[in-house]
């Protein structure tokens, strides 16, 4: 599903305090990180200023674009293709690979993403290493939608309420 990753992996991280969120999908999501929700006070979360609007547009436009290893163009594009490729066009300079992404800007607590921050997640079961990166589109309370480029699907809209994706979350930084 992500960048580099096929398999369907979730691990149970399973606490003393647990919190239930219902998704779209047929398992609700048991889970004590859980409590980061609802997210934002504010019902439409503002991005942290209008070139983070632009920027999350601008990938928009790469919707239903394939999934190619090493891509950064409309005939093909990998996850940190999506985000390298739309800060680029801005003339912001990010890594290439979504490990060394996770490294720019500064991290924030999930409850305050706004429009425009990164996503990173673990998508690969064999190595403890950031292998995908989103982008938020959206970030209102209890969902947080991230465009990125699925192995899969190619770039699309995912929500952090996913199972797949909320398990896989290791942190969001924010570049702008």
């Amino acid at each position: 599903m992500g960048c580099g990753s096929s398999k369907h992996a979730i691990t149970d991280k399973t606490t003393s305090s647990k919190v239930i969120i219902h998704t779209n999908d047929v398992n609700p999501i048991k889970t004590a990180h859980a409590s980061s929700y609802p997210l934002n006070d504010e019902p439409n979360a503002k991005p942290s200023n209008n070139l983070a609007l632009n920027i999350v547009d601008y990938a928009k436009q790469f919707e239903g674009v394939r999934y190619k290893y090493g891509g950064t163009t409309k005939k093909g594009m990998d996850c940190s293709g999506l985000v390298y490729t739309s800060f680029k066009a801005y003339d912001i300079d990010l890594p290439r690979i979504s490990r060394n992404m996770a490294k720019e800007g500064e991290p924030i607590p999930l409850e305050q993403v706004k429009v425009g921050d990164l996503l990173f997640f673990k998508t690969n079961g064999k190595h403890n290493a950031i292998s995908h990166v989103g982008m938020v589109v959206t970030a209102l309370p209890g969902n947080v939608e991230f465009i990125h480029a699925s192995t899969s699907l190619g770039v699309i809209i995912s929500s952090l309420a996913e199972r797949y994706w909320y398990f896989s979350f290791v942190e969001a930084r924010r570049i702008l």
